[in-house]
């Protein structure tokens, strides 16, 4: 399972971006956070063809299978979307990573007994 954000695990911060600009001025190992997806396509796309490590947060099924037809490295989204995506992806073989944003060490447990693939905290978000 991939924790992400938790204060014992070393991870790459999830920096929201809203524009190329903010992607040049990103870090190198920040992993870029697009939101939503119906607003920012194009930088998905660019993020493709740049070989660039991104995640979207996303709400539907649709907009999971449109990431990982994207290429995205994550799909972030809360807990009963997973559970409903995450069949999905095994499914079909996604290489897009499944994480649900938690708040609590409790909800790492819950996510695991589900078969999501990870688990984001809210503080590993900038």
């Amino acid at each position: 399972m991939i924790i992400i954000g938790h204060p014992w695990i070393e991870s790459s911060r999830f920096c929201k971006v809203f524009s190329q600009e903010d992607i040049k001025k990103s870090e190198v190992d920040d992993i870029l956070l697009l939101e939503p997806l119906v607003d920012s396509v194009e930088l998905a796309k660019y993020c493709q063809n740049n070989d660039i490590p991104y995640a979207v947060s996303v709400n539907t099924l649709n907009e999971a299978l449109f990431c990982n037809a994207l290429d995205a490295n994550f799909i972030i989204c809360e807990e009963d979307d997973a559970c409903l995506i995450q069949p999905i992806a095994q499914e079909y073989l996604f290489d897009t990573k499944v994480l649900v944003l938690v708040h609590d060490e409790k909800d790492i447990a819950k996510a695991a007994r589900s078969g999501i693939d990870g688990v984001i905290f809210a503080e590993a978000i900038c």
